[in-house]
């Protein structure tokens, strides 16, 4: 079994870096939904818990936001439904953002 510096197993240590992982990514999955974060500040974001991540599961934490309007808001970003967080280029983070907030300012405004 091999062991890192502090003595703990290999397995043991990739265990509760997933689970942690796991609960990040819940949680902020939860703040999206609630409205206390947006998706736009996740994506713009560098934290690591995400990098693997698809967008798709930042967007559809997002209320009111299905499969379909998901789809919709990647075509316009010429963007694949699979995109990792962590493999978008900083010009992608910054139009879906802005595209995010466009869209956000948009619907407050509608009410």
């Amino acid at each position: 079994m091999e062991c890192g510096p502090e003595g703990v197993p290999q397995h043991v240590r990739a265990l509760e870096r997933a689970n942690h992982v796991r609960k990040a990514r819940a949680t902020v999955k939860r703040r999206i939904a609630s409205g206390e974060l947006s998706a736009a500040e996740v994506i713009l974001g560098h934290r690591w818990e995400f990098d693997t991540m698809p967008v798709t599961e930042i967007l559809i934490s997002q209320q009111q936001w299905g499969r379909g309007r998901c789809h919709q808001f990647l075509l316009r970003l010429a963007m694949r439904e699979d995109k990792k967080i962590g493999s978008m280029t900083q010009r992608q983070r910054t139009a879906a953002a802005a595209l995010l907030t466009e869209r956000s300012r948009s619907a407050g405004d509608s009410r």
